[in-house]
């Protein structure tokens, strides 16, 4: 008998999943019935992601897990009707277009990049940028995604500190922890990437005190929530000339309104929520294995911890 996977994401999600979902489970010699209007009372697993359309899990009730398409699950994990066990995507694609988007933006701040692009008007202006061993980049969270920034970014020379609230130990970066530490991270940074998840700890983490321990001239880059940073505090460290520049892809309203000052800021940088998109190809595996465990009685993977939202 198949297990019945429901996919419940958004609409426009089915095409681009159908089939790498098919061969994964295929490939993993999974008999699955995966089809977006199974009746909850047979549904061993759901495909979930926060956009689509189910928000009640209580019908569910033989349902073994729900295995999010998103790295992301701070919209769901407070729902009081799922009791079953909530998992998040972690996979090699979203990890991969993540360190390439952080190393090409941070290596764009360290190289002076934009004052050559923006500025073919005929002047010569030399400039020298410091060597990556000169310009320390903080990175303000250390789960999977800021581990790998911070692996990349040291392997191209920059001093990396990782700042986490709970202790990490990772070769290349150092690693501090607790809120004791939080200035010392801030203090030390050139350049900052914010990759800590959404939680009532971190929301608005970088308000105006914290924005003004940073170094002057230092440049903000949040690939991770928007709600992790304070706008207006952001906007007002910029306009005195504390911050040099914030590159930003994630905001508290998507898409970001076209009236936002974000967009005419000549200090600041959108991008349209690009860095870290989850591929189907690889996300497919990921829940493939993921069924795989629960049919065999292992521990889920990435299974999010509902005390920390995370």
């Amino acid at each position: 008998m198949p297990l019945k996977v429901l996919f419940a994401a958004h609409t426009d999600r089915w095409a681009e999943y159908e089939a790498p979902l098919n061969a994964a489970f295929e490939e993993a010699e999974l008999k699955v019935d995966l089809a977006r209007d199974h009746v909850p009372e047979v549904v061993d697993y759901i495909v979930y992601a926060p956009n689509g359309d189910l928000q009640d899990f209580s019908p569910f009730k033989s349902t073994k897990a729900v295995l999010s398409l998103w790295a992301g699950v701070e919209s769901i994990v407070g729902n009081e009707t799922l009791t079953q066990p909530l998992t998040r995507m972690v996979d090699s694609g979203l990890e991969r277009g993540m360190v390439e988007w952080v190393t090409g933006h941070v290596l764009r701040h360290h190289l002076g990049i934009d004052q050559d692009v923006l500025g073919q008007n005929g002047a010569w202006r030399p400039h020298v940028p410091p060597l990556a061993c000169e310009r320390p980049v903080t990175i303000l969270g250390l789960g999977e995604l800021g581990k790998a920034c911070g692996l990349a970014l040291a392997q191209l020379g920059f001093p990396v500190i990782g700042w986490s609230r709970s202790e990490k130990k990772i070769q290349g970066i150092n690693c501090i922890f607790g809120e004791e530490n939080l200035a010392t991270a801030l203090q030390s940074a050139s350049i900052i990437v914010l990759l800590l998840p959404l939680t009532s700890n971190t929301e608005n983490l970088m308000n105006a005190d914290r924005l003004a321990q940073l170094p002057k001239g230092a440049v903000v880059i949040n690939p991770g929530r928007g709600q992790l940073v304070n706008d207006d505090a952001l906007l007002q460290s910029l306009d005195s000339g504390h911050l040099s520049h914030a590159t930003l892809d994630v905001f508290r309203i998507e898409p970001l309104p076209s009236e936002h000052p974000f967009w005419a800021h000549p200090k600041v940088t959108v991008t349209p929520h690009i860095a870290s998109e989850t591929r189907p190809t690889t996300a497919a595996k990921v829940i493939a294995d993921n069924i795989t465990r629960g049919e065999a009685g292992e521990p889920f993977l990435f299974l999010v911890n509902r005390k920390l939202g995370y």
